[in-house]
């Protein structure tokens, strides 16, 4: 099928590649589960720890899933003040801003070497700072593309946050190896906001009368994606925005499930590996490589099967897993623990490209930055598995009834996707546009 016009403007590429790089800085939260094995020790939670971290306290499990816990809702609830910075300011300042922040909540969790200072700086700091620059990228990004590259655009983009993992769990345990955990704060906060200082001034939305290439018949709306631009408003009275919620919650509390405990995991699985044991940020940068892949690989055939055939296939596959994952880890089994949180982290990935996509498929590009700041709320909301995993992992010694209820939980997301639909504007019902 050919399009009106075959190319968009350099810019487009720059916004893309730049808003994936201010997302491989934000995407610090994926690393979470370095500091966690760092700080956890349950015989001694309360008790000083000596040497290079000295200063620290050691914590239980449901401690140390607070500050990510904290971190993911704050991060959701500021999406939303973040989403409207980059439609009424500029991407360019929303990514500052946020960059600016994290940095700072960084550097004062390592000053502070306390349970209230991690809960201050990567809980509360942390998830501002993400949360007002993850919200500039995207739809930035969006909206230099037509319907039918939104799926790929945003996986790149997201692809980022997903991919920092790569490096960030490896570059923390070199900087909590070397400087204490003090020094993996500062040098990584340090880090951060330097290059998304840099990458935020190449952010740039596309000028007021802007029309993205569309394939041929694209110009009208159609069953799976609209022409009409929602206003906030207008998109929270419709029933398909809160199932889209309740889609977000579901496909993410699994990835940040797994996200939270990858390097526990890794050390209980290879308890008898002495490699893969002195070596457990390896299921870290894995996972991160992964959750990247999953986010452009989903998005790449979101664009072909559809969105809501992707998010089934997604959710049905990592159920399985899920499901599997407590025989697995008793197995001690690498190969097959590797395999089964590959695509635990695949799905939630690909969750992060698919809801996008959904937002500007349902409700048009020029208010994506707020109205996907309001369906990114969802997001926020998965964090309570990561939590109950804690408390579920301290009451029990392991995470498989957590596991058990994260599969289950993803068949209902499943369902809820073979229900909804896409809402029709009143614009179209009264035959304003057309309908292909």
């Amino acid at each position: 099928m050919s399009q009106a016009n075959q190319t968009v403007p350099g810019q487009a590429w720059v916004t893309v590649f730049a808003g994936t790089a201010i997302n491989l800085c934000l995407g610090i939260l994926y690393a979470w589960s370095i500091w966690k094995t760092a700080l956890v020790n349950v015989d001694k939670a309360g008790q000083a720890m000596t040497g290079i971290n000295a200063g620290w306290i050691y914590l239980n499990n449901a401690q140390a899933a607070t500050p990510f816990s904290l971190c993911v809702i704050i991060f959701a609830f500021l999406m939303i003040p973040g989403g409207r910075i980059q439609d009424k300011i500029s991407p360019r300042f929303g990514a500052t801003l946020g960059g600016l922040t994290l940095a700072a909540g960084c550097l004062l969790a390592g000053y502070m070497k306390s349970y209230l200072g991690i809960i201050i700086g990567f809980g509360v700091l942390g998830g501002i700072g993400m949360g007002i620059g993850y919200a500039a990228p995207t739809p930035a990004a969006l909206k230099w593309f037509g319907p039918h590259k939104r799926g790929l655009i945003a996986g790149i983009v997201v692809g980022g946050y997903g991919g920092a993992a790569l490096y960030i769990g490896f570059l923390g345990q070199y900087f909590i190896d070397k400087f204490g955990i003090s020094g993996s704060f500062y040098g990584l906060g340090t880090l951060f906001a330097l290059v998304v200082i840099i990458a935020g001034q190449l952010l740039k939305t596309p000028p007021v009368g802007y029309k993205p290439p569309m394939l041929a018949g694209a110009n009208v709306a159609t069953a799976n994606s609209t022409i009409t631009n929602w206003e906030p408003s207008e998109m929270i009275k419709t029933w398909q925005f809160y199932a889209l919620v309740v889609m977000f919650i579901l496909t993410t509390q699994s990835g940040l499930l797994i996200i939270a405990n990858a390097n526990t995991m890794m050390l209980k699985a290879a308890k008898d590996v002495p490699f893969f044991a002195a070596n457990a940020w390896l299921l870290v940068s894995y996972g991160g490589f992964v959750n990247a892949a999953g986010r452009v690989g989903t998005g790449f055939y979101s664009d072909k099967i559809g969105r809501l055939n992707a998010y089934c296939l997604n959710c049905a596959v990592s159920a399985l897993c899920l499901f599997t994952l407590p025989y697995v880890m008793g197995s001690g089994s690498i190969l097959l623990l590797f395999l089964a949180v590959g695509v635990a982290y695949w799905q939630y990935g690909g969750g992060l490209s698919l809801m996008p996509s959904f937002a500007a498929d349902f409700y048009g590009p020029k208010n994506l930055g707020m109205n996907y700041g309001l369906v990114f709320f969802g997001w926020g909301l998965g964090f309570f598995m990561a939590r109950l995993g804690g408390t579920i992992e301290d009451i029990t010694g392991s995470l498989n009834y957590a596991f058990y209820i994260s599969g289950a939980l993803l068949i209902a997301g499943v369902i809820l996707a073979k229900i909804i639909s896409r809402p029709i504007h009143v614009d179209e019902v009264h035959g304003s546009q057309a309908t292909a």
